[in-house]
């Protein structure tokens, strides 16, 4: 996993990756809305934290930083 130094504090990799994927969680999240998908889901909360963790594993597999 990758470290990035912001002023000589180090964060994380993963929590960069965790925010990437809460603003695309976000933007996804907010079309499924506007097309109105959210009237078949039956728990919304559940199904926005299913779709978050979908977006941040699809952020790191794709960016490689993580290989199995």
């Amino acid at each position: 996993m990758i470290e990035t130094s912001f002023s000589g504090i180090y964060v994380p990799g993963l929590l960069l990756f965790a925010g990437s994927a809460m603003a695309c969680a976000w933007w996804v999240r907010r079309l499924l809305s506007l097309l109105g998908v959210y009237r078949w889901v039956w728990h919304p909360p559940l199904f926005d934290l299913g779709l978050y963790l979908l977006s941040l594993y699809a952020l790191v597999r794709l960016t490689g930083a993580i290989s199995i």
